[in-house]
């Protein structure tokens, strides 16, 4: 029941400010909200009809969060948004916000809505993320790996790794509880360096820029030591990583930075590490130094 002396609006201000402005109807009832007053206010549009049971508290335009949200009520206990939208809230896709997609215990159909059923859902799938319940970064890899191209996948599992520390081992166990998922094949390639991929547009360039000078092309984003690296020459003992800033902002960016580094050294490796401004801006003493590292020995 709700607090005692709180009007209904102050229990809809409560139960709605802490789920991104949207409440369901068991919630208000449970809150002590009756029937009556719920169809009342959405009469006068004080709530407004999101999905069968589910509304919006206010006038204001949902946020993509209320959307999603409402989308994960509506498909019942349990629920996880999922796929495309699961990989959008998280940050690892650059698109527009992609509809609702859900995946529950239960198969319903709500409008608007992609939904898939999934009888079990494993605990070790689910997180909570903004408030929303979620499916976890490795398992929206593999639900999603299906719909990506190799570079769009391979740029999403980047992501995934810089942002959350996912690797592959960690994928892979998601794979093994789901061996049948559509594009796990393709997804393991990509986690595992078997696919030549570039993952921004700084690795493209610097691509174009080795083939306009005759150089010779690296392997990219191979594991080595149980790591991918940005460009490797094996015969040559060379590794190269690029960096954009973003992705190196943070204490634990640096210290991965300089891991990555005594990694290279202890494989005997030569070890060269180019920034946004070596490869798009002035790339000369890049190309110099590659041209020296990478010409015939003797």
């Amino acid at each position: 029941m709700g607090t005692p002396g709180r009007t209904v609006e102050e229990e809809l201000a409560r139960i709605a400010g802490a789920a991104h402005g949207v409440v369901t109807r068991a919630q208000l009832l449970d809150a002590g909200v009756t029937a009556r007053q719920i169809a009342r206010r959405v009469r006068s549009g004080s709530l407004l009809r999101e999905h069968r049971g589910v509304y919006r508290v206010g006038h204001r335009a949902p946020t993509i969060e209320a959307t999603y949200l409402a989308a994960v009520f509506a498909a019942g206990e349990g629920a996880l948004l999922s796929g495309l939208a699961a990989a959008h809230l998280l940050g690892l896709v650059k698109r527009p916000a992609p509809p609702p997609e859900v995946t529950a215990p239960n198969e319903r159909r709500i409008e608007g809505v992609r939904t898939h059923r999934s009888r079990i859902l494993n605990a070790r799938d689910a997180t909570v993320f903004r408030g929303i319940p979620v499916t976890t970064v490795p398992r929206t890899l593999v639900d999603i790996a299906v719909e990506l191209s190799a570079d769009d996948l391979a740029r999403t599992c980047h992501e995934a790794g810089v942002r959350y520390g996912t690797t592959p081992k960690s994928v892979e166990a998601v794979l093994a509880r789901r061996p049948s998922s559509p594009g796990a094949r393709k997804l393991r390639r990509v986690i595992h360096g078997e696919v030549r991929v570039t993952l921004s547009k700084l690795e493209a360039r610097c691509l174009e820029l080795l083939r306009a000078n005759g150089l010779q092309l690296p392997l990219t984003n191979r594991p080595a030591d149980g790591r991918r690296v940005d460009c490797r020459w094996p015969e040559h003992r060379l590794t190269v990583e690029l960096d954009g800033y973003r992705f190196h902002n943070s204490r634990y960016s640096w210290e991965q930075d300089r891991r990555r580094e005594r990694e290279a050294r202890a494989r005997g490796d030569e070890f060269r590490r180019y920034s946004y401004g070596d490869v798009m801006e002035d790339p000369r003493f890049m190309l110099a130094e590659l041209r020296s590292l990478l010409a015939p020995s003797g």
